[in-house]
């Protein structure tokens, strides 16, 4: 019975990460104070050691994605020379968007801009000052900008190259055929490099997970005055992961695609009822194009600061976000590479970096804008959150009209896209821990769902919020190596393709895009 359930999974791959996450959730449960000292000391030794690494793979993602744009490579298509995008743009974004960014808006969309408001990063503004809110959306801009989707861009358009127009298993490692040979994915390095995929992926999505678990309970407790705690968000995440584990066998048609496109629609709104309900629509306005536009001409001096004499900040933020980006590459970079078989490398990249950004602009100029005004006008207490986070939206709602049809609307769009990413999330590992298989066997999408899951409760029994950022830095460390790798042997591919001549391989067996 059990080989017929994990028939066509590579046992190695998969048993070798699920154990090794439980090895590490039981030691959570059972000794979580001990866990919580041993993750800060091995994250304080990562910042202050590695920390330049994270920083320099987020300017190498964004340079490259450059390169590829504007490079002859750019015309070359993800897949043979006559296919051609199945999935329509609209859907297509609305996917990439769900599975990449989704529920972080809401977590941050009011609390980091009101955090870097108050506390303006390496000095360069009076704290709470105007010149301090142009500051705060500048750098929440390039926390959820360009660098970050060019990481995805990179490592999705690599896969999408090897599976679909070279004709290789939907895997990580067939990305190094160019110095593995096209046995990289059966080879033993090749197969260490699956399962660093799967922790990485297992350990970012944890993080999510464990934020949207605060922001719900958050919500409850201002719509019904459930008690907040670790216990409640535990309780969330555990119903909301049979929720999705459901989500995750039923295929994308059914599943995926129709709840991204039900996300997107209603995050729309709720951000036009941030610009015309706040009171501040003029000022919001002429504010985000401002500090889009200072972000866009300042985002490569950005991406080079290291933070000398700041280094907590950077620790809090800056190599935090790098690393959970780096983390969520293989889950993302698969899904957007499942979805994107057809189209040339330029529209791949453009549509990635550019369209889930540019809407993230809009929003934090928006709600993070707002944020700022209704605190500056003693609206609302949105400083009174900044030590819980999760709470930030809520409190600003609050001062808003309806608030209580407007929360129940946002958690009910937290709810939408903890299911929706999670479920995307468990579907990519499982093809993963299945030797690319486009339907991996249900078993395992359920067992790494819920471990996803179990990361996610034992961290916040760990120690909340702090212990889920340091799961998120910690499992993306050995995948920076990897992520590197493949952006070498994409470059490697490409110029010998462009020397070689157009050398394409339809794939062996028929391809779903994004399917189960």
């Amino acid at each position: 019975m059990s080989n017929r359930l994990l028939k066509g999974t590579d046992p190695g791959v998969f048993w070798g990460s699920a154990l090794l996450i439980l090895l590490f959730v039981a030691w959570g449960l059972v000794a979580p104070e001990s866990l919580g000292a041993r993750m800060t000391a091995v994250l304080g030794w990562v910042v202050g050691n590695f920390g330049w690494g994270f920083i320099l793979i987020a300017v190498g993602g964004l340079v490259l994605s450059i390169v590829l744009v504007l490079h002859p490579w750019g015309q070359t298509r993800l897949g043979p020379d006559d296919s051609r995008p199945e999935f329509k743009t609209f859907s297509w974004v609305s996917m990439m968007f769900a599975a990449g960014l989704g529920a972080g808006l809401l977590f941050y969309g009011t609390a980091e801009p009101i955090s870097h408001w108050a506390a303006p990063p390496h000095g360069l503004a009076e704290p709470q000052s105007e010149e301090a809110a142009k500051v705060a959306l500048r750098y929440t801009y390039f926390h959820w900008g360009f660098n970050g989707w060019a990481l995805y861009a990179v490592m999705g358009g690599a896969l999408a190259y090897f599976s679909f127009r070279k004709g290789l298993p939907n895997l990580v490692s067939s990305c190094f055929t160019p110095v593995l040979g096209p046995d990289a994915n059966t080879r033993v390095i090749g197969r260490v490099i699956d399962a660093l995929a799967i922790v990485a992926t297992l350990f970012g999505t944890a993080t999510a997970l464990g934020l949207n678990g605060l922001q719900l309970n958050s919500g409850l407790r201002y719509l019904t005055g459930i008690e907040k705690s670790n216990t409640v968000a535990v309780a969330i995440i555990v119903v909301v992961t049979l929720l999705f584990c459901v989500s995750a066998t039923t295929g994308v048609e059914k599943g995926i695609q129709f709840l991204a496109n039900l996300g997107s629609v209603a995050t729309v709104v709720l951000f036009l009822f941030f610009l015309l309900a706040g009171g501040f629509t003029v000022l919001v306005i002429s504010q985000g194009i401002e500090t889009i536009g200072d972000y866009v001409v300042q985002v490569l001096p950005m991406s080079l600061e290291t933070g000398v004499g700041d280094e907590e900040w950077m620790a809090n933020w800056t190599i935090f976000y790098w690393s959970w980006w780096i983390s969520w590459a293989p889950f993302v970079g698969m899904f957007v590479a499942r979805i994107s078989r057809g189209r040339t490398i330029r529209e791949f990249v453009l549509g990635v970096t550019a369209a889930p950004t540019g809407f993230g602009f809009c929003w934090f100029a928006v709600v993070g804008g707002t944020g700022i005004e209704l605190q500056r006008t003693g609206a609302a207490d949105l400083l009174g959150s900044v030590s819980t986070p999760e709470l930030s939206l809520f409190n600003a709602l609050d001062a808003l009209p309806f608030p209580v049809v407007t929360s129940a609307v946002c958690i009910f769009l937290i709810a939408l896209f903890f299911v929706s990413g999670a479920d995307a999330a468990a579907v990519v590992m499982a093809t993963m821990a299945s030797r690319g298989t486009q339907e991996p066997p249900k078993l395992v999408v359920v067992v790494l769902g819920v471990l996803m899951g179990l990361i996610a409760c034992a961290m916040l029994l760990v120690g909340g919020l702090g212990a889920l950022q340091q799961a998120a830095i910690l499992g993306s460390v050995p995948f920076s190596f990897v992520i590197v790798g493949v952006a070498w042997c994409w470059i490697k591919a490409l110029r010998e393709e462009s020397r070689a001549g157009t050398d394409v391989v339809a794939p062996t067996e028929p391809v779903r895009e994004a399917g189960r």
